[in-house]
């Protein structure tokens, strides 16, 4: 079961109390874009066996969205910290460099 701590409220939550938002720091287009500006924000998303970057939604608590860094084949969580974050935290980058020395980065 994936078990996230929320960064605001300090709740680890599991899955059941959080709703998924997708890829984070993803660079958004939207009015005055191209075509396929939009086109590539909208649908191209990176599906990636390893170390992810997410959107999460404590649905079941403060309601409050956050990011988290993960393995999507494993589960391990290497970390949580507010939506408002341009780039993870050097703290979560050290950490999944550590466990994993082959990972290129979070681009």
């Amino acid at each position: 079961m994936l078990i996230l701590e929320c960064p605001y409220c300090g709740v680890a939550a599991d899955e059941t109390e959080l709703s998924p938002g997708g890829e984070a720091h993803l660079k958004r287009f939207g009015p005055g874009s191209s075509p396929d500006e939009f086109e590539a924000y909208m649908f191209a998303r990176k599906n990636p066996k390893g170390v992810h970057f997410e959107r999460w939604r404590h649905a079941y608590g403060c309601g409050k969205w956050f990011l988290a860094a993960r393995c999507t084949a494993t589960l391990e969580v290497f970390g949580t910290y507010p939506a408002q974050s341009t780039e993870p935290p050097a703290d979560i980058i050290d950490k999944i460099k550590a466990k994993r020395p082959e990972w290129k980065g979070y681009s």
